[in-house]
């Protein structure tokens, strides 16, 4: 009898099930080796979908993974059954009040953030690049799941695995973009090499849960891009200049 495989789950004390969970255990090879969660990947379907069914059984058995088109956006979806892969919403998050749902953010260097009242029985997951950090997709995704009857006070929040500042070169228009909104901002960037900037995305987005309310955040402080065993990397596949990158998947279920 073959031995179950091993997978990478990341927990933060949520109070319900949750994970954030990395690319080993899955049936995947190649760039995609081995637990590639990603419908927009050039992976088989077939396998990704295999993978998908193991990451969900992972983290919450039984439950009924719904994922969305993620575009970058500060747009929040709320769900209350079953979505059919072709039917995905084109948005950056998702909240939820119905048991037995599991929500699912597909990331490699992007922050996931999972989020939860267990006392009111809302959840949410969120996708964070820059665009949906300087937009505030956390401040949204914390009003939508207020709006299903959550408390600000209430909820706890996690940043799963992403790029970490020591990682995260940028330049100076990059930085001018953050500054344009708030000069604040400026404290999230530390000088890099010659004119760059290394910018702490983590970081950033602990900030806007917070000024959204929320008095729980736990930032892993786990950075995608230096472990190319446990966690995928789209920065890390560019500097290779590999065709296509495999795509991991946080999870949060009641």
């Amino acid at each position: 009898m073959s031995a179950a495989p091993v997978i990478d789950v990341v927990t933060a004390g949520l109070g319900v099930r949750h994970g954030f969970v990395g690319r080993r255990g899955g049936v995947s090879d190649g760039i995609f080796a081995s637990l590639n969660v990603g419908l927009g990947s050039s992976d088989d379907p077939a396998l990704v979908r295999e993978n998908r069914r193991r990451a969900v059984e992972a983290v919450a058995p039984g439950a009924t993974l719904v994922t969305v088109h993620q575009v970058h956006s500060t747009i929040v979806v709320p769900v209350t059954g079953a979505v059919a892969d072709a039917d995905r919403a084109h948005a950056d998050a998702m909240v939820t009040a119905t048991p037995g749902l599991a929500l699912g953010i597909l990331t490699a260097d992007c922050a996931p953030i999972l989020l939860a009242d267990p006392q009111a029985g809302v959840i949410g997951a969120a996708h964070s690049g820059w665009k949906g950090a300087l937009g505030d997709i956390a401040g949204a995704t914390v009003a939508a799941m207020e709006a299903l009857g959550a408390r600000r006070e209430h909820i706890r929040a996690a940043i799963g695995p992403c790029i970490a500042r020591a990682s995260y070169e940028v330049d100076a228009g990059y930085r001018d973009r953050f500054l344009a909104d708030a000069a604040s901002h400026d404290g999230f960037f530390v000088p890099g090499r010659g004119d760059r900037f290394q910018f702490d995305l983590e970081g950033f987005v602990a900030m806007r849960l917070a000024n959204a309310g929320v008095r729980q955040v736990v930032a892993l402080g786990i950075d995608t891009y230096p472990d190319a065993e446990r966690w995928f990397s789209y920065r890390r596949t560019t500097h290779k200049a590999e065709p296509d990158y495999g795509r991991q998947i946080s999870v949060i279920s009641l």
